[in-house]
């Protein structure tokens, strides 16, 4: 994904609600996976926008994400289920876009993407 511009109202909240009390990366993957937790309400359905080699998805397919992916697969990029198959799915959320989701779940989506866009790490 390319940078884009900084945004100001996106950064205050990265830095103020998500990560405020992270000391370090473990910590910030805490505070990424716990904002995300509870920002996306699940189920909701997204559409792929960026193709990964680690990910069956492909451009334009149409999930239906029902819920973050366990805490231990999300300590490097955070992850979502997807029903796929049995049991389900883990895919990284940067790798999709939500659909017709509610305004908390939207913003929450666009706050990861923009801090993977940034390249920020944890």
């Amino acid at each position: 994904m390319a940078k884009t511009r900084k945004d100001q109202d996106r950064e205050a909240r990265i830095e103020n609600d998500i990560i405020a009390d992270a000391h370090d990366a473990s910590e910030r993957v805490m505070g990424w996976y716990y904002y995300l937790e509870e920002q996306l309400h699940f189920p909701f359905t997204a559409t792929c926008v960026k193709a990964r080699p680690t990910s069956p998805l492909r451009v334009g397919d149409e999930v239906e994400v029902h819920g973050m992916a366990p805490e231990d697969e999300c300590e490097h990029e955070m992850f979502v289920m997807i029903r796929w198959e049995k049991p389900g799915l883990a895919v990284p959320l940067s790798q999709i876009k939500g659909v017709a989701t509610d305004g908390s779940t939207s913003q929450a989506i666009e706050d990861w993407r923009y801090w993977v866009q940034h390249r920020y790490e944890f």
